[in-house]
């Protein structure tokens, strides 16, 4: 097993102990296949938050229009930034375990 292929799967794994921090000192010291494992590492762990900015700017605009859709709107909302972290989650896990076991 490479080095360079369980540092890239280290980016993915990040998502455990410090997602933003290593994939961007990997990113910054690396070359290669594994600076380009360490951006995708890092995009995948910002999505969530993205999804969560989002989420609040879209609540908070229906929030002010206000109505009797205004619970159940913030409530589809939360339960789909839920269901993207999740699933961000799940993918950093795949990615770094398929990323371990290329050759």
């Amino acid at each position: 097993m490479k080095e360079n292929n369980v540092l890239s799967s280290l980016c993915y794994f990040s998502i455990f102990f410090a997602p933003f921090l290593f994939p961007i000192v990997v990113y910054f010291l690396a070359n290669g296949k594994v600076k380009y494992h360490a951006k995708s590492a890092l995009w995948n762990h910002l999505i969530p938050y993205i999804a969560f900015l989002i989420g609040a700017v879209a609540s908070g605009v229906i929030g002010v229009k206000g109505g009797t859709e205004t619970g159940m709107g913030g409530l589809v909302i939360i339960a789909i930034v839920i269901a993207i972290a999740i699933y961000c989650f799940i993918w950093n896990i795949v990615k770094g375990i398929k990323v371990l076991k290329e050759n």
